[in-house]
């Protein structure tokens, strides 16, 4: 469930964006749980750091959202703030506490909407996943970011991990299944790579980190683009 704090002090415009979030809901089939603050200092006030998002009106009478947005960065560093405002130029302040966004008033569903499925997509690459292998005399829950690729070795799989190995047992087909919703995408029949880890291309082999793992002819396409859909989805 999404944490969604509105931080607005007029109240027809909180109710507007309240009735935008229950019906993105709808649509999107997630659920919110939504809490309306009149002004910046409501919020400031006990502040912890359990939202997801907030939605952050810039002019109040008593905290402007800026300031009380300077405060909250200081306490969450992980929240997403989207401001809204008749005024542009806010913009451009914004980047001071990394602001995700901003929408104009008087918002409209439609620059609303955009706005909320660029959070929810920060939100699901930045939310940890985690699997569990089956290692010799147990198993372990790993992490899946620090994963950096998978090598099918024999009869087992290694995990190269962005601190140490993990010798488990398994397919690589299985293990592709489960890992391919996570940006990951076989260069070869022998690794299974973690998008996010790739620095780059160089003579048909993948560098990741201080290794270079060979690009298939008959893996290339579809790696090259898959790889060009993560780098893109990761700089919106």
């Amino acid at each position: 469930m999404l944490q969604i704090a509105i931080v607005e002090d007029d109240q027809e415009s909180a109710e507007t964006l309240r009735r935008f979030l229950e019906q993105y809901q709808t649509e999107r089939d997630c659920e919110c749980r939504i809490i309306v603050f009149q002004d910046g200092e409501e919020i400031i006030r006990n502040y912890r750091p359990e939202y997801d998002i907030i939605l952050m009106d810039v002019q109040m009478e008593h905290l402007d959202g800026m300031t009380a947005a300077e405060i909250i960065r200081q306490q969450d560093p992980e929240v997403i703030l989207i401001f809204i405002t008749n005024m542009p130029q806010y913009a451009i302040r914004g980047y001071a506490v990394e602001a995700l966004d901003y929408v104009l008033k008087p918002v409209s569903y439609f620059a609303f909407s955009q706005r909320m499925d660029r959070a929810l997509s920060r939100i699901d690459r930045n939310r940890t996943h985690y699997i569990v292998l089956p290692v010799k005399g147990g198993s372990q829950k790993v992490d899946v970011a620090q994963i950096r690729y998978v090598e099918s070795r024999g009869h087992s799989l290694l995990f190269h991990m962005r601190q140490g190995e993990i010798v488990s047992s398994g397919t690589m087909t299985e293990m592709e299944r489960q890992l391919e919703p996570y940006g990951f995408c076989r260069c070869n029949k022998g690794y299974l790579l973690n998008l996010d880890e790739v620095d780059g291309i160089q003579d048909g082999s993948a560098v990741v980190g201080p290794d270079r793992l060979l690009i298939s002819r008959g893996r290339k396409n579809a790696f090259m683009e898959a790889l060009a859909n993560r780098l893109g989805g990761r700089t919106k």
